[in-house]
Protein backbone atom coordinates (compact mmCIF):
# COMPACT_ATOMS: atom_id res chain seq x y z
CA UNK A 1 0.00 0.00 0.00
CA UNK A 2 1.02 3.55 -0.38
CA UNK A 3 2.03 5.22 2.90
CA UNK A 4 0.07 6.31 5.64
CA UNK A 5 -3.37 7.17 3.60
CA UNK A 6 -4.49 3.89 1.25
CA UNK A 7 -6.78 4.74 -1.05
CA UNK A 8 -10.55 3.37 -1.11
CA UNK A 9 -8.87 1.07 -3.94
CA UNK A 10 -6.00 -0.19 -1.31
CA UNK A 11 -8.44 -0.38 1.33
CA UNK A 12 -10.50 -2.80 -0.88
CA UNK A 13 -8.31 -4.96 -2.01
CA UNK A 14 -6.53 -5.18 1.37
CA UNK A 15 -9.95 -6.27 3.05
CA UNK A 16 -10.72 -8.74 -0.24
CA UNK A 17 -7.12 -10.12 0.34
CA UNK A 18 -7.62 -11.02 4.17
CA UNK A 19 -11.16 -12.50 3.78
CA UNK A 20 -9.33 -14.43 0.86
CA UNK A 21 -6.31 -15.91 3.30
CA UNK A 22 -9.25 -16.00 6.22
CA UNK A 23 -11.33 -18.74 3.84
CA UNK A 24 -9.46 -19.72 1.41
CA UNK A 25 -11.90 -18.82 -1.22
CA UNK A 26 -11.87 -15.84 -3.28
CA UNK A 27 -7.77 -15.81 -3.98
CA UNK A 28 -7.86 -14.94 -7.76
CA UNK A 29 -10.15 -12.27 -7.22
CA UNK A 30 -8.23 -10.52 -4.59
CA UNK A 31 -4.85 -11.17 -5.94
CA UNK A 32 -7.15 -8.81 -9.04
CA UNK A 33 -7.86 -6.28 -6.89
CA UNK A 34 -4.43 -5.96 -5.19
CA UNK A 35 -2.51 -5.75 -8.37
CA UNK A 36 -5.39 -3.35 -9.90
CA UNK A 37 -4.43 -1.05 -6.59
CA UNK A 38 -1.07 -1.45 -6.86
CA UNK A 39 -0.88 -0.10 -10.48
CA UNK A 40 -3.23 2.65 -9.78
CA UNK A 41 -0.54 3.89 -6.68
CA UNK A 42 1.83 3.59 -9.65
CA UNK A 43 0.70 6.05 -11.37
CA UNK A 44 -0.70 8.07 -8.43
CA UNK A 45 2.54 8.20 -6.45
CA UNK A 46 5.51 6.96 -9.06
CA UNK A 47 6.48 4.13 -6.61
Amino acid sequence: MSGEHPSEKQLRASQAQSEADRSGQGKTKASELQSEADSAAVRKHGL
